[in-house]
């Protein structure tokens, strides 16, 4: 082997990714637990037709920003998405700004997973509480529910770090029981189900549908974790960009099909009432116990593959900043065996590991601060679409995103609107001043190494000129 070819190897991923497996951590990262806990309340906000209304227009958003997304992945497929496109379009700041707030995104909902997870083994196994050791937020955490937190964080951060190949089969699987589950709703549906139990379609009118709407775009929040591995996807590029639309449209169908089947079980006012109205609506869609129980498994794997896909994402990002220099260089080394940016994969693990400790509610507080910073990300990358488009027309697009800059300009508007939902007074804003504190000190880290990071300005060249200014090779 020469030199070169050693060198490449030693600085290289290894492209083991198939197009089930990109389909399998996408579509798996978008289907979390959210939909068994929040479906009854969407149904009695907005009536059976008024939440599948809001899923589709909320997906068409979300499809637009993917649009943008398809586009760059599959002319520019590196490790960190966002990161190179917004260094190419915009230069080095804004390139480290749209991936330190994106970290905090990905970093939030691998933490809230691991709170997550015990959380729901709360509703099969009630009494496995035990050993109190402090309340945090008004939350009592227990020893046990602890360490099924930091057992399972332990497991997905080691399954990681050995190869981005056994994490994307134990993604495969998961979403694979999920999709059977789903299955076992429609048939339900088709058996048990009731067409009164869908009244009132609509409720609440225009206003109903808003207020589960706002809910909508980061229940789709996943996708954009196929741009971060995209090294190691072995498809040809334009093929990238096809599966990431792929996966936001079944997340979509997935998203619809929930709100008709469990809108069908029961009437909405017992829907409401539920703790899991998922749940209890397969339960009595098969006139069945167990099935509610099969369908919180569903949960967890749903739980499972949101975390990983996460994960993957997350280290993915940290190691491509430290790899041009805007990170430290520990982060973006590769293992010598797996081929992992391993040492990335155990600090978010490490994160991932704590956060049991800190129970549900401040975790919450981090969910939604993260919210914030990924919707802040896509407004970065539909920028970033528009000003390569026009600054760059003979730019290499494997896929180009029909319609151009007007797709790029209503992925902008998009993404500026949701970004609003989150500032006071309005649906989404964000608590006083716990949301807000978490994302102050945040900016304050991230100023910190970006004051240090050379000014570079953008081109197709960005991140090589980056490197040679760090001191990089």
């Amino acid at each position: 082997m020469s030199e070169t070819t050693s060198e490449h190897h030693e600085h290289s991923m290894s492209r083991v990714l198939g197009r089930f497996d990109v389909l399998a951590v996408a579509f798996g990262a978008m289907i979390g637990f959210g939909w068994i806990v929040l479906t009854g309340g969407f149904l009695e906000e907005a009536g059976t037709l008024g939440a599948v209304l809001a899923f589709v227009l909320g997906g068409i958003v979300v499809l637009l920003v993917g649009l943008c997304y398809a586009e760059l992945v599959a002319a520019m497929p590196h490790v960190g998405g966002e990161h190179n496109y917004v260094l190419r379009a915009m230069g080095s700041r804004p390139a480290f700004f749209t991936s330190w707030t994106l970290v905090l995104g990905y970093v939030s909902v691998v933490a809230f997973e691991a709170v997550a997870l015990p959380q729901t083994l709360l509703y099969l196994f009630p009494d496995m509480l035990a050993g109190r050791l402090w309340t945090v937020a008004d939350y009592d955490v227990y020893a046990s529910w602890v360490a099924v937190g930091v057992g399972a964080a332990v497991v997905i951060t080691a399954l990681n770090y050995v190869g981005v190949r056994p994490a994307a089969m134990f993604q495969t699987v998961a979403v694979g029981f999920l999709l059977l589950v789903g299955v076992a709703m429609v048939a339900g549906s088709a058996v048990g189900g009731a067409g009164d139990n869908m009244q009132p379609l609509l409720n609440g009118g225009v206003t109903g549908v808003i207020g589960v709407l706002v809910a909508t775009p980061f229940l789709f929040v996943g996708f954009d974790v196929i741009p971060q591995s995209a090294e190691e996807v072995n498809l040809e590029y334009r093929q990238i960009g096809v599966v990431l639309l792929v996966s936001v449209l079944m997340a979509i169908g997935w998203y619809v099909m929930v709100m008709l089947t469990v809108g069908s079980a029961l009437p909405v006012g017992e829907l409401a009432a539920s703790d899991l109205a998922a749940a209890d609506a397969m339960s009595a869609l098969w006139g069945s116990p167990t099935m509610g129980t099969v369908l919180v498994i569903g949960g967890i794997a749903g739980i499972l593959t949101s975390w990983n896909g996460f994960l993957i994402g997350a280290s993915r990002l940290v190691f491509a900043m430290a790899r041009s220099g805007m990170l430290p260089g520990w982060f973006g080394r590769l293992h010598p065996r797996y081929r992992t940016p391993g040492n990335a994969i155990l600090f978010i693990g490490a994160l991932s590991v704590i956060a049991p400790l800190f129970g549900q509610s401040t975790l919450v507080w981090l969910v939604d601060a993260g919210g914030l910073a990924i919707v802040a990300a896509f407004l970065m990358v539909s920028l970033s679409f528009v000003v390569l488009r026009r600054r760059e027309p003979g730019m290499e697009r494997p896929f180009r995103t029909p319609g151009g800059v007007a797709v790029g300009v209503l992925a902008v508007l998009a993404a500026g609107g949701m970004a609003f939902l989150f500032m006071p007074g309005q649906a989404a804003a964000l608590i006083w001043p716990y949301e807000w504190v978490i994302v102050g000190v945040w900016t304050l880290v991230g100023l910190f190494f970006m004051l240090r990071l050379a000014k570079v300005a953008p081109s197709a060249d960005a991140e090589q000129e980056l490197m040679r200014a760090m001191g990089r090779r």
